[in-house]
């Protein structure tokens, strides 16, 4: 008997895909490989000439970490430009990171309780949306004009005895970092409230009718219900937040700089524009670049895995070791 030919179509979805690996691997996974590569080598500009890469070990990271200080007369770690680089793109981070969070997952909630049924969400939606299809630039010149030393909102406040008549903005380390950091925060929180809201509206309805028949309010319903079960959403909305927010460039390149140099004194000088400045200067290190970028993977891996272990549902880990136990 002939057997019956079948057409496998499964294979087709290769082709499909393949377009994504072959850019990964050359866009994105030899580019990471060699920065490794490059982190271990001596390779810069010295009087107008590249110097031939030579391997020089773990140099370049001590040039990232620690630097001399000879009236002390030793070595003092985790204090050098670099490092002062990434402490401030972490304090930007986290103050626009930590609010963002909360209130996007707050929104969320407000807009998918089925108590209070807000109406004209679309509407609330679209507006909390809309700062993130601003581009960066625009935010970036629209914040410098309104609170620069002659900014409307720097008349105004000073007018009403907020600020100081001598205070600016500009010049101040904490206006600046926290404008900054509020305008990320301004362009993010919309993008995380709608991911939320997502998978917010994928969680079953008749788990919150039980909970109402059983007379929970909203409170008992987000903590109990809500909070839990949207863990794997809000895992995902942590690690891309942590891994956008340590790599800021936009905003803080465009907002309030001088020669490139994030101001006043380097407070708005993040990591990505200190990897920028080594590797596109008129004498470029691409070695301590490339060390750099590393310490900044090794940062960001770092956070996103206490961000898993935080959001890690333990009670699985409970059910399977009670199983095992069984056994």
């Amino acid at each position: 008997m002939n057997k019956k030919k079948t057409v496998e179509y499964g294979k087709y979805g290769y082709f499909f895909i393949l377009p994504f690996f072959l850019v990964f691997l050359v866009f994105q996974l030899y580019p990471l490989i060699h920065t490794f590569y490059l982190s271990f080598v001596d390779y810069r500009m010295i009087q107008g000439k590249m110097t031939d890469p030579t391997f020089c070990g773990f140099d370049n990271y001590l040039k990232v970490l620690t630097t001399h200080d000879f009236k002390l007369n030793k070595d003092v770690w985790f204090n050098t430009i670099p490092m002062n680089s990434i402490k401030q793109t972490i304090i930007i981070w986290v103050i626009n990171f930590v609010p963002q969070i909360l209130l996007a997952l707050l929104l969320a909630a407000w807009f998918t309780d089925t108590v209070v049924k807000l109406k004209g969400q679309g509407a609330f939606k679209v507006l909390m949306f809309l700062p993130n299809i601003i581009t960066a630039s625009s935010i970036a010149v629209l914040f410098y004009n309104l609170f620069g030393n002659q900014g409307p909102i720097t008349l105004m406040l000073k007018s009403m005895h907020i600020i100081n008549q001598d205070y600016s903005f500009l010049n101040s380390r904490a206006g600046t970092v926290g404008l900054i950091g509020f305008m990320q925060f301004w362009m993010w929180y919309g993008n995380t409230m709608i991911v939320l809201i997502a998978g917010i509206l994928g969680i079953s309805p008749s788990l919150y009718e039980a909970a109402m028949v059983d007379g929970a309010n909203s409170k008992q319903q987000f903590f109990k219900i809500t909070v839990p079960l949207v863990k794997p959403i809000l895992q995902f909305t942590l690690v891309t937040s942590a891994i956008g927010g340590l790599q800021m460039y936009d905003i803080p390149a465009l907002f309030n700089v001088n020669n490139a140099i994030g101001q006043p004194g380097r407070a708005s000088h993040t990591v990505t524009m200190m990897i920028k400045e080594l590797a596109f200067s008129q004498n470029p290190d691409y070695g301590y670049a490339g060390a750099l970028s590393v310490v900044l993977f090794i940062f960001t891996l770092l956070i996103s895995l206490i961000f898993f272990a935080a959001t890690k549902d333990r009670d699985d880990k409970k059910k399977a070791k009670h199983a095992v136990a069984k056994k």
